[in-house]
């Protein structure tokens, strides 16, 4: 077998393990964080308001709790990009360039505007293999699984969008800001109130 083909298998194999495990065991339930324990934090930035939604909720966070922070963007998002390097900027405003506790990793687009419906599935499986190696390589290295919160955006009234509608089985906690969002039939799906 061709060494290329060899490396793409072995890549598709721990990113499928990674995910299997992200999905099957992490029902467990976990002791909760005291107050004073920091831990880290990774956000992914979508594009327009809802990257301005994810980094009003980070404005209220403790960045000496919350560190290492790791904002993923999408390749071509330099906005998003721009926005959380000025939020950090913002939050910690002494920092030298040599103590930075936080870092912006770009990963592929899932789907380009225009792009084709029967390139989408390889696009979109490289670009999550990518994010899956950037972001949840962690308990190939012997670290906890990282616990995953998705916040529905505030613009979702009436239903959930496609992505919650996706990840709400595989998140930790679901939150929406509407209560009339709060299917009767989804235990895991919490209404926060306004959050932004």
């Amino acid at each position: 077998m061709h060494p290329v083909y060899s490396l793409l298998l072995i890549l598709f194999s721990g990113t499928l393990t990674r995910l299997c495990m992200i999905l099957f065991y992490r029902k467990t339930r976990r002791s909760a964080r005291s107050g004073a324990e920091r831990c880290s934090l990774a956000v992914f930035l979508g594009s327009g308001g809802h990257t301005s939604e994810a980094l009003t909720l980070l404005s209220a966070l403790d960045f000496s709790r919350y560190s290492p922070r790791v904002y993923v963007v999408s390749h071509g998002d330099h906005l998003s990009a721009k926005k959380a390097r000025a939020l950090e900027s913002i939050k910690n405003p002494d920092t030298s360039p040599h103590s930075i506790s936080y870092r912006v990793i770009t990963i592929p687009r899932a789907r380009r505007v225009h792009q084709s419906l029967l390139t989408t599935p390889f696009s979109s499986a490289w670009s999550l293999a990518v994010c899956v190696y950037h972001v949840t390589l962690a308990p190939f290295l012997g670290l906890p699984s990282p616990r995953l919160i998705y916040v529905e955006s505030f613009a979702r009234v009436r239903k959930l969008s496609l992505s919650g509608r996706i990840l709400y089985r595989f998140v930790d906690r679901f939150i929406v800001q509407w209560p009339e969002l709060v299917p009767p039939n989804k235990a895991q799906v919490k209404y926060g109130g306004w959050l932004v």
